[in-house]
């Protein structure tokens, strides 16, 4: 499975990279979805999405040794014990399946996003892969032309995003979405506004049932570039259920090494930084090297 995840990562990081040098990268929304016709580039080639990394060592304060549902008690005795070290990656990539759906206007996106927590120093758990979620979507992407106090709007998005661990009972965990996102720029800020409404399960089946107050309901996400270093901000927060509880925050830092690799950093707070640790709150600090940032 590891070898299999580890050429899939290969072949995507090339056909990005080979892209990358077929079209010119010039960090936008409007080039990264392509929306204006100049910019398109047709249909099923594969793109960026959201940022691609290996983060060799991520320190947690609080592993989740004793992972566990909803009023339910730990669904391991005694506790897990996990290397508060582990390893982090993310690869991700999106393919436009239809082009011009009204009138020239309107792409309809599918994606695909997969994130993995590995105790590689773990030598007494034999170094397993504690989780793994996995994250297709498929999205409506139309573009807009406004301004609003000076801010340009980019983006309308429409998108039904599934996402699960894959795991066996007790720690299986997953959730559907229907995503609004909203993409807004400003000189070098790029704004993303995602509120989601999670699809109802019946409760017998639902692994999660809190999920919405404890991950959110919606994430803003703010970008800022400048020459080879990128920042972001990424904020969730269970706004409709108890807006002062529950929720995370992730920042990331990058810059430029060498051609596209990039030192990367990575710091969070809070709940779900994963889908397994959706009811845990933890702070995590990582750093490694990224291929892809956000723009």
């Amino acid at each position: 499975m590891l070898f299999v995840t580890l050429v899939a990562c290969l072949l995507v990081f090339a056909d990005l990279h080979a892209q990358k040098l077929a079209f010119k990268e010039t960090h936008t929304l409007r080039a990264r979805w392509e929306l204006a016709d100049s910019l398109r580039n047709g249909t099923f080639l594969i793109t960026p999405y959201r940022p691609v990394y290996v983060l060799p060592a991520v320190w947690s304060s609080a592993p989740n040794r004793s992972p566990h549902r909803f009023e339910a008690p730990p669904s391991t005795d005694p506790p897990i014990p996990l290397d508060p070290v582990e390893c982090k990656f993310q690869f991700s990539f999106k393919t436009k399946v239809v082009q011009g759906l009204f009138k020239d206007r309107g792409d309809l996106w599918v994606g695909y996003t997969q994130s993995s927590r590995w105790q590689v120093y773990n030598s007494g758990l034999s170094r397993p892969f504690r989780e793994t979620n996995y994250e297709p979507e498929v999205m409506l992407v139309v573009p807009t032309n406004y301004r609003l106090f000076g801010v340009r709007g980019r983006l309308l998005a429409l998108g039904l995003n599934h996402q699960s661990n894959g795991g066996g009972e007790p720690f299986s965990r997953s959730w559907n979405r229907v995503v609004l996102q909203v993409g807004l720029e400003r000189g070098r800020y790029t704004l993303l506004l995602r509120p989601w409404l999670r699809i109802p399960e019946s409760r017998t089946t639902d692994d999660n049932p809190d999920i919405n107050g404890l991950v959110g309901n919606g994430e803003v996400l703010l970008v800022f570039r400048h020459k080879s270093h990128l920042a972001s901000v990424q904020v969730r927060s269970p706004f409709i259920e108890h807006p002062f509880l529950g929720g995370s925050v992730q920042g990331d830092w990058s810059f430029t090494i060498s051609g596209p690799l990039k030192a990367h950093l990575q710091v969070f707070h809070g709940f779900g930084e994963s889908l397994l640790d959706y009811n845990h709150e933890q702070t995590t600090i990582g750093l490694g090297v990224s291929l892809l940032d956000w723009l």
